[in-house]
């Protein structure tokens, strides 16, 4: 079994998620406590997807995140660079086309797309601010990104107790529900290092994106970012 590192070396970052693909989707929603599914609803609100238009799904997974983006009848890219992680999802939704890439060296042209986004993977890519380019980058003018993360809570005592919860009870619920707890060590270990929410939109503004702002879900456990490519 895989643990990656905060360092994030890819092919440690790819071998951790592959080891737990098969359960990964189950495992989301017992930690999360069912949040995850609340989560998801507010992306694709946030996205505002339409028919015909092109939507990235960047950090897909098993192409679960995607399944919204596809129900309006936009044509969705489901792509990870988790091989594991896609084959089980491309087991499970066969009609989607699920793509394997590095979301710092994205296999597509300039201005592809209507609307990208990630959940819950921005975090794990060694590189933020490559990322954040690269997705500028295939997005087409007065096309949008939305970001999914964890982040930090805004009231300061639940900051603590949520804290405590990363560190202390989530390995041992991991270690029930998971194939790979360790993976899960890392997860806690990678949502503490993470910049809070002026500091991600920061990080947007920089990569060229403009009207940068965003939303918390569940007291600031997770913020939606969304920004806009200027036309």
């Amino acid at each position: 079994m895989t643990r990656a590192s905060l360092d994030k070396q890819p092919h440690e970052v790819a071998s951790m998620f592959d080891d737990v693909a098969a359960n990964y989707d189950l495992t989301n929603d017992v930690l999360s406590l069912g949040q995850a599914r609340l989560w998801r609803k507010e992306v694709a609100k946030a996205v505002d997807a339409r028919p015909a238009q092109k939507v990235l799904d960047l950090a897909a997974g098993t192409a679960t995140s995607s399944l919204p983006f596809a129900a309006t009848g936009a044509y969705v890219v489901p792509c990870d660079f988790s091989i594991g992680m896609l084959k089980v999802g491309k087991a499970r939704h066969p009609h989607l086309p699920l793509t394997a890439g590095d979301a710092t060296k994205l296999p597509f042209k300039d201005d592809t797309f209507d609307a990208v986004t990630i959940s819950f993977g921005l975090r794990n890519v060694q590189d933020t601010d490559a990322a954040l380019r690269e997705l500028f980058r295939v997005t087409r003018p007065g096309g949008r990104v939305v970001i999914c993360e964890f982040s930090q809570p805004t009231w300061k005592p639940f900051r603590t107790v949520y804290t405590e919860y990363l560190m202390r009870a989530l390995p041992p619920v991991a270690t029930a529900v998971s194939s790979n707890p360790d993976a899960y060590v890392y997860l806690a270990e990678s949502i503490r290092a993470w910049p809070d929410q002026p500091a991600l939109a920061a990080k947007l503004q920089r990569a060229g994106w403009s009207k940068v702002a965003w939303r918390n879900l569940t007291g600031g456990v997770v913020a939606l970012h969304r920004g806009y490519k200027p036309q």
